[in-house]
């Protein structure tokens, strides 16, 4: 799965944050719901618009954003 399917970005919807492609529901809706141990089957329930790949396309893209990069720091 690809994330980029499924996430997009439009400075016209909720001020360009990244949300399920087709809806208005930002990612991090969908990670603050998992974060508050919320199953899929009730977040599904709750945002009917979403899909299971929708769900798994956030979590993807917010690991996306967590890998690591190394910058080098300026050596005094």
């Amino acid at each position: 799965m690809n994330w980029v399917d499924y996430i997009v970005f439009d400075p016209n919807t909720c001020h360009g944050k990244a949300c399920i492609k087709g809806t208005r529901i930002m990612v991090s809706v969908v990670l603050d719901n998992l974060t508050a141990d919320l199953s899929v089957d009730e977040i599904l329930a709750s945002y009917p618009s979403l899909t299971r790949e929708s769900i798994q396309a956030a979590i993807l893209y917010a690991a996306e954003l967590t890998k690591e990069q190394i910058i080098a720091l300026p050596v005094n």
